[in-house]
């Protein structure tokens, strides 16, 4: 028996390639549970990546999302709500959300519309409303052991999710469905939940202190209106309360202050979205990696030297090359940061 277990430990390690001295078979069940899983620490710095990424793959569902993340290469994601929730049975709104964008632009921006364009607005947002209503019923209900086994499921992948993403925390979403959002962030295994910045500092204040509440952490995200200082006052409030650093738009904003930034919060920094984009001077575009203004290599080396655990996520908002998808740009950005950090 000690023979053929030693013979398909061999056989397993070389069909690896990973056979190179004796003392390599103490680590082999580890070697071989990983095999074949993506791995996108490098170098001590974590590579993720949020799943909106992935938004122009055609399925969305956790299953197809976990196959985009994997064969991107990716370890470790911020993830977003509707795959998760969907998977936890979510209820579904069968309704054309591009059509009622589009329409409540038009009205917001005081553009002539026809009668029938304004009824069809008013019939969208009323069945809006009550799907509203109808979804913070479920998430009063709902088990969290469906997201503990969404959970187990992108483990067994070898993806871990060190955030997540659902549209629970504004301003119109009550204690409890903010409680419900941070719960299911813990039982994904998640350090922490992450939304748009609300400009709104008893809103922030209100989350800080539900997060300290419900033990997770707020991140924050940022646009083109980050500044130094933009977070100073959520982070005053609470230590639950972080920052979800965008350094793409940073940039794109103008400033040139990123690196003091970044040695200054670092500790308050729960995850920094990565993208190349152009400074405010050069038009502020969204490039492929490498040909904007973004200095990432510079900031992975940052993270590298100083040991920041923070991961850095990939966020795909560039234009998808002809004959490319999001799977495969994700990957090249992924290569990008092999590179930098080599």
């Amino acid at each position: 028996m000690k023979n053929r277990r030693d013979f398909l430990i061999k056989s397993a390690l070389g069909a690896a390639g990973l056979i190179t001295a004796p003392s390599w078979l103490q680590g082999a069940p580890a070697l071989i549970k990983s095999y074949g899983k993506p791995n996108s620490m490098i170098n001590g710095v974590q590579i993720g990546c949020i799943t909106y990424s992935f938004r122009s793959m055609p399925e969305q569902s956790a299953e197809a999302t976990l196959k985009y993340v994997t064969d991107a290469g990716i370890s470790a994601i911020e993830l977003m709500g509707d795959p998760a929730e969907h998977f936890a049975g979510k209820p579904q709104l069968d309704m054309d959300r591009g059509r009622m964008y589009q329409l409540a632009g038009k009205a917001r921006k005081g553009e002539n519309m026809t009668a029938e364009e304004k009824a069809e607005l008013e019939e969208m947002r009323a069945e809006s409303e009550a799907y509203a209503k109808e979804v913070a019923e479920w998430r009063a209900k709902v088990d969290m052991k469906k997201f503990e086994d969404l959970r187990k499921m992108y483990k067994a992948a070898g993806v871990s999710i060190y955030a997540f993403k659902p549209n629970a925390f504004g301003k119109n979403n009550t204690d409890a469905e903010v409680a419900y959002g941070m719960k299911a962030a813990k039982a994904l295994g998640a350090s922490h939940v992450t939304l748009e910045h609300p400009s709104d500092d008893a809103q922030t204040l209100r989350l800080g202190k539900l997060g300290e509440k419900h033990k997770m952490t707020v991140g924050y995200h940022g646009h083109t209106q980050e500044t130094f200082d933009f977070w100073d006052t959520a982070l005053a409030q609470s230590p639950r309360n972080g920052m979800n650093l965008d350094a793409g738009h940073y940039i794109a904003a103008g400033h040139t202050d990123l690196i003091p930034l970044i040695k200054k919060q670092h500790k308050r920094i729960m995850s920094m979205h990565t993208k190349d984009r152009r400074t405010k001077a050069n038009g502020q575009d969204n490039l492929a990696w490498g040909q904007g203004d973004t200095p990432i290599s510079e900031l992975l080396n940052l993270m590298k030297e100083n040991k920041y655990k923070f991961p850095a996520t990939i966020e795909l908002e560039y234009k998808i090359p002809e004959g490319s998808d999001a799977v495969k740009e994700v990957r090249k950005c992924l290569e990008f940061c092999e590179r930098a950090l080599s």
